[in-house]
């Protein structure tokens, strides 16, 4: 007989204002004998309350609540702990959560249109690494803030933008601006680069959502 006793599964909390999903989101969790679901709530006062009273390994909260967000519970929870994982569901695409939800200290953000072993992953993941976060597409939210804060795009490489979303092509960029073909296509790649964008049609929406253009300056695309 074994004298190593078995591990207590990892407890968690789940927060949701709908009956629907917080029952789906029990019923993943229940099929995982490693993870028990020990309460559930449907507004911010109610999951911190929750949370004072289980004390749960994991918190699994939605983004948007009746009284407040879930961005309020993580940067309560988080404050002086960082041992609770802090996992987040969004509806929500953008880097606006996504930074937001990092900012605040959560361990992960899933989208809900995600499959429902991300969302078990994450809460698994968060329990070994509660303050390392993860979510999709985070590097490149990272550079395009990096971007928007150190205005890291010159203002001939603002300008080739500009000509980008027109329409314009590499020769006709050229032409406009007075410079060689290669050194507009320099700046092109740099752009893609600084934006973290693979291609003119990225670039233009990583610029639109991050301010760098304006709808009026993308009527070429």
């Amino acid at each position: 007989m074994s004298d190593t006793a078995p591990h207590s599964p990892t407890t968690v909390l789940l927060v949701d204002d709908h009956d629907l999903v917080r029952a789906g989101l029990r019923g993943v969790f229940d099929r995982e004998p490693d993870l028990t679901v020990v309460g559930v709530a449907g507004t911010v006062a109610e999951a911190m309350a929750a949370y004072a009273e289980l004390r749960p390994d994991v918190v699994v909260t939605d983004l948007q609540l009746p009284d407040g967000t879930g961005i309020d519970i993580v940067r309560a929870i988080r404050r002086g702990n960082d041992r609770t994982g802090l996992v987040m569901l969004t509806m929500h695409t953008g880097d606006r959560p996504l930074l937001a939800a990092m900012d605040a200290g959560a361990s992960a953000l899933v989208g809900k249109d995600a499959p429902s072993s991300d969302v078990v992953n994450a809460a698994r993941r968060s329990v070994v690494s509660p303050r390392s976060f993860a979510a999709a597409g985070l590097l490149q939210a990272l550079g395009r803030r990096a971007a928007r804060e150190s205005g890291r795009l010159s203002d001939r490489e603002t300008e080739i933008l500009r000509l980008l979303a027109d329409g314009l092509g590499i020769g006709e960029i050229a032409a406009e601006l007075y410079i060689s073909r290669s050194t507009a296509k320099t700046h092109v790649a740099r752009i893609y680069q600084k934006l973290g964008a693979a291609n003119r049609a990225q670039a233009i929406v990583i610029a639109m959502r991050t301010g760098l253009l304006s709808s009026v300056d993308s009527i070429g695309v």
